[in-house]
């Protein structure tokens, strides 16, 4: 992200819910009620042109497809993690992420949305559009992680190391070091309570170094116009392993067949998904969980 801006990247992945979220209720992946009321309008009506025609879709086969799954996935997941009981959801790199408003029974927990202030600041400005004033279960978190921790803005806004919570990490892992990947986990893992998960998107690092692909060259050509580079990935079919090394357990692995097979049937079954991406989901390895 460049100083001073808002994430360009997270007005585009509202860009894209709102207009999955324009598709008929049988047909649409996933909904989400206040992205179209995040993104300007001129921008909804002519990205919808692109992708409706067929044009993005050739440049980038598959990549709106995952990110509508991604959504639809995450969602499920949180809603199975709600009907458990849940104390806390942390939302990393929060972006334009809206679950926090609609979702049922979200209510009930605290929410913490964490996020680069700028991001966070222009979120406020045009959530407010629309809901006014914000849940007193969400707290706004705002953290410059160059001169900040994860550790210390949670734990000074309310957060509970006790409370059995789900962290949502969506679309963040790709932009971080290893270093920043392993020290978030290690928060996690360390400083959550017994039943507490994760959830996140990842690459293969081999899709990542393989720029012959057109939409992996197309990742390349936006990031230099966002500033938001490409830095991390795991082998394709080390997800276990590199969970269980640090201090995960019950780990799950979404890959592309399994998207397919859950959402892209009927009316979708002809919508093409792209290859090298997955989601893992785990839990605290921790007695009692």
């Amino acid at each position: 992200m460049k100083k001073r801006q808002s994430s360009t990247t997270a007005e585009g992945m509202a860009l894209l819910r709102a207009i999955e979220s324009a598709r008929p209720e049988g047909v649409r992946i996933c909904y989400d009620p206040y992205a179209r009321a995040l993104v300007p309008g001129i921008s909804f009506t002519l990205s919808k042109l692109v992708i409706d025609s067929g044009i993005y879709s050739r440049s980038a086969p598959g990549a709106v497809e995952f990110i509508t799954a991604r959504e639809r996935y995450i969602d499920d997941f949180l809603k199975a993690c709600l009907a458990e009981s849940l104390d806390q959801v942390v939302i990393l790199g929060a972006g334009f992420d809206t679950r926090a408003y609609h979702m049922a029974g979200i209510e009930k927990t605290r929410v913490f949305e964490i996020d680069h202030p700028d991001t966070q600041a222009e979120k406020l400005k045009r959530l407010k559009k629309v809901i006014d004033p914000i849940p007193g279960h969400v707290t706004f978190v705002p953290v410059d992680f160059n001169t900040q921790t994860l550790g210390e803005r949670l734990q000074s806004s309310g957060y509970s190391e006790q409370g059995k919570t789900l962290f949502i990490w969506q679309g963040v892992t790709v932009y971080l070091t290893k270093e920043g990947v392993d020290s978030t986990l290690a928060f996690i893992a360390n400083h959550s309570g017994p039943g507490s998960a994760v959830i996140f998107d990842y690459f293969y690092n081999e899709t990542l170094r393989d720029t012959s692909r057109p939409e992996v060259k197309l990742m390349w050509r936006a990031a230099k116009v966002t500033g938001e580079g490409y830095l991390f990935g795991i082998d394709e079919g080390q997800v276990e392993p590199f969970l269980s090394q640090r201090g995960f357990r019950d780990i799950r692995n979404a890959t592309i067949d399994e998207l397919k097979r859950l959402y892209f049937t009927g009316p979708n079954a002809r919508r093409v998904l792209p290859s090298g991406v997955a989601i893992a989901s785990a839990r605290v390895n921790k007695a009692g969980a």
